[in-house]
């Protein structure tokens, strides 16, 4: 775990320090993750999840390339014990720009990293696990409201989604 928070804050800083680039930041939600679909939650079967929501930033390395760092976080519930899970997953991000105009774009979405499992039960037990965290979004478009803001949906599977929206804001 501590190689992959340095590996995430090397390519921040190198993101960061590349020279005055543009950044831009999002937050979205997204359905149906990798955690709710495999066996990411040590334990019994999931009863309820709902969803994952994050947070990223992202900067401009070239002309059609974006890289940045995101957080996830989402929970579900077990069905037979009445515990829960917590996910929080940390990833490094890249997007390439497939097509655009002066309104859309269309762009491919690739992330990896770690994810964290804190799992509870009914009583006082609890414990923590790793797992290897990815997503993979072949089909992004992302919508211009103005100079600042965009509204943006991904097609895709991992811990973000197979469908994610949100906003983004170039800051």
């Amino acid at each position: 775990m501590k190689k992959f928070l340095l590996i995430f804050c090397a390519v921040l800083g190198i993101a960061v320090s590349a020279s005055a680039q543009k950044a831009q930041f999002q937050i979205g939600y997204g359905g149906y993750t990798q955690m709710d679909n495999s066996n990411m939650h040590i334990g019994g079967k999931i009863d309820n999840a709902w969803g994952a929501l994050t947070a990223a930033v992202n900067f401009n390395v070239a002309p059609k390339l974006m890289v940045g760092g995101s957080y996830t976080f989402s929970s579900a519930s077990y069905k037979h014990d009445g515990g829960n899970a917590y996910y929080h997953v940390l990833m490094v991000n890249a997007r390439y720009d497939y097509w655009r105009n002066s309104i859309v774009k269309l762009y491919a979405h690739g992330a990896l990293g770690a994810c964290i499992t804190h799992a509870t039960d009914g009583d006082d037990w609890s414990k923590n696990k790793g797992y290897v965290a990815f997503q993979v979004s072949p089909l992004g478009a992302e919508v211009g409201l103005g100079r600042t803001t965009a509204i943006f949906g991904e097609l895709g599977y991992g811990a973000q989604g197979l469908l994610q929206v949100g906003f983004r804001f170039n800051i």
